[in-house]
């Protein structure tokens, strides 16, 4: 699948079957993480691989409000050392900025692998710090499900004309 294609297809999975994501598509995912753009190239994040199984009590104090979140076999975590992200000089810190492209980059990678995400940002970012525990430095970004998806009915996407997004100057 190439990129257009996988930017089409890429939707929101609430539903996830439990067959296991291969070790090779999971490495994939993470390699795409790993070549994201990031400001200054700091690459100042962590991308945190859960293993669903027996962890669903603790994922769910994360995100308590869809089961989907522990039906995949894998949660991805994606953090931000902010300490180690560089600085804009009206001092704007871009590790929000890097760890977002670095999550578009799993969920795009995991799309042409024929693997379903969810982007999570309406998590408990406490119980996020509490449960993976990467320390005071790390802030936590986003959250996707990994897996595959479980049902292949894809809502409508609602997006605006592209004359109400994009100015030219």
């Amino acid at each position: 699948m190439d990129l257009f294609e996988a930017i089409q297809k890429r939707h929101s999975v609430r539903s996830y079957r439990n067959d296991p994501v291969e070790e090779e598509k999971l490495v994939q995912v993470l390699e795409a993480a790993r070549l994201a753009p990031t400001a200054h190239n700091n690459q100042a994040f962590k991308v945190v691989v859960i293993r669903t199984s027996g962890r669903e009590a603790d994922l769910k104090k994360i995100y308590p409000r869809g089961d989907f979140f522990v039906q995949a076999p894998i949660v991805l975590g994606i953090f931000s050392n902010q300490a180690e992200s560089w600085v804009r000089w009206d001092g704007t810190n871009y590790g929000w900025v890097d760890a977002s492209i670095v999550a578009d980059h799993i969920i795009l990678a995991a799309t042409a692998l024929g693997l379903g995400t969810c982007w999570i940002g309406a998590f408990d970012a406490q119980a996020a710090r509490d449960v993976v525990g990467l320390g005071k430095d790390y802030e936590p970004v986003a959250f996707t499900p990994l897996g595959y998806p479980g049902s292949a009915e894809v809502g409508v996407k609602r997006r605006k004309p592209i004359d109400e997004l994009v100015v030219y100057k």
